[in-house]
């Protein structure tokens, strides 16, 4: 199943098996700094798989209020 991250699998690094693996399963998800991450389970062992993924996720611009008119 493709990740969200440009179409592509997800490559995760399973700490029980020790390799390089594409994450089965993988779901984008917003850490709670905001951060995009990837999880999923190992397609060999079943153990969760996490990769974190550079950048923060795109918040809406918050408009600044408009300063009062100053008296001419």
């Amino acid at each position: 199943m493709a990740a969200k991250n440009g179409g592509s699998m997800a490559e995760g690094y399973c700490v029980r098996c020790k390799a390089k693996k594409p994450i089965a399963d993988a779901v984008e998800e917003t850490m709670k700094n905001g951060r995009k991450a990837v999880k999923g389970k190992c397609p060999t062992c079943g153990a969760v798989m996490f990769k974190i993924l550079g950048g923060k996720a795109a918040a809406a611009p918050v408009a600044a209020p408009n300063p009062p008119a100053a008296a001419a």
